[in-house]
């Protein structure tokens, strides 16, 4: 994908050295906030279910964003409440698939899963050649992560699910970037977070009930911070100040990062092969995102 940094300004400034900078903090600000966030939701979603959880944290995030920036929803044009509506519905789809994934299997195993759907149109888009050894190196370490030593930690349907989240992933970057480009500052986030609850509402609803109590409340409110309100905005932002070749390499730690957080939150070790599954999944990002260098595309990590 051509890099859209002048068309996705927004009143912005960080070009240069300086705004790359900026924005490899930022990226790393919210890759940590959400793998860190979803090991956090683990309590949530056993009391309440994957798609109470997901619903819950985006009527949250998107009532404190919409209280903050303010939207002018009278003013947006045809194409901006389409972007938005796009952009939301992933954003649901992407969070309920990913939820319902770390529900039933470990959370590094899920988001290295997540890398294979934008990690094979990335390849795809660069052209049948020496490439194809980029998601044939991730699949052979989404086949390590996935035994433990003892047996196969995979999960049918998690592993499912998180094939689901891979798909949202992708198509969540290349949406996050064009609605980055209608609108200003983070009304295109606010807008989208507002459809993303909407989208979610039918699955979250039947339970939303069981929440409804001071701890309850408490918990999804400082879960819908780290996830989705944090890093969503961090992101949006990062991508007005970077190209998204840059931003597909960043993104490529996210597995190691979410196989720490699995560790430390959830105390779900790795041995030896499931790290070096973890290594591949992660070079095999990066080694498709470099690939594109030079020839107009980004990854959609």
């Amino acid at each position: 994908m051509a890099d859209q940094q002048a068309a996705a300004g927004g009143g912005l400034s960080g070009s240069g050295n300086a705004g790359l900078f900026t924005g490899i903090l930022l990226c790393f600000g919210s890759m940590s906030s959400i793998q860190f966030g979803s090991a956090f939701s683990a309590t949530a979603i056993h009391a309440f279910g994957p798609s109470t959880t997901t619903f819950l944290r985006l009527v949250m995030a998107a009532a404190i964003l919409a209280l903050i920036v303010r939207p002018p929803m009278r003013s947006y044009s045809r194409e901006q409440w389409k972007s938005a509506a796009l952009l939301g519905a992933t954003m649901a789809a992407m969070t309920l698939c990913f939820f319902a994934a770390i529900a039933r299997i470990p959370l590094g195993l899920a988001v290295a899963i997540e890398f294979l759907g934008p990690l094979a149109v990335a390849t795809w888009s660069l052209g049948k050649d020496w490439r194809l050894i980029w998601p044939v190196a991730a699949f052979a370490g989404v086949v390590l992560l996935s035994h433990d030593g003892a047996g196969w930690v995979g999960d049918p349907v998690g592993m499912l699910f998180a094939c689901g989240a891979g798909v949202g992933w992708g198509t969540y970057i290349i949406l996050m970037k064009k609605t980055g480009a209608v609108f200003k500052g983070l009304e295109g986030l606010s807008m989208s977070l507002l459809f993303a609850a909407i989208a979610a509402a039918p699955f979250g609803l039947p339970r939303v009930g069981e929440a409804l109590n001071p701890e309850g409340l408490g918990m999804m409110l400082g879960l819908a911070v780290l996830v989705p309100l944090f890093p969503y905005a961090l992101e949006m932002i990062a991508l007005r100040r970077m190209p998204m070749s840059a931003f597909g390499i960043l993104m490529s730690l996210e597995p190691a990062l979410g196989a720490l957080a699995g560790f430390l939150v959830l105390s779900q070790p790795m041995t030896p092969l499931q790290m070096l599954g973890t290594a591949l999944v992660v070079a095999a990002s990066a080694g498709v995102t470099s690939s594109g260098n030079g020839e107009g595309e980004g990854k959609t990590a």
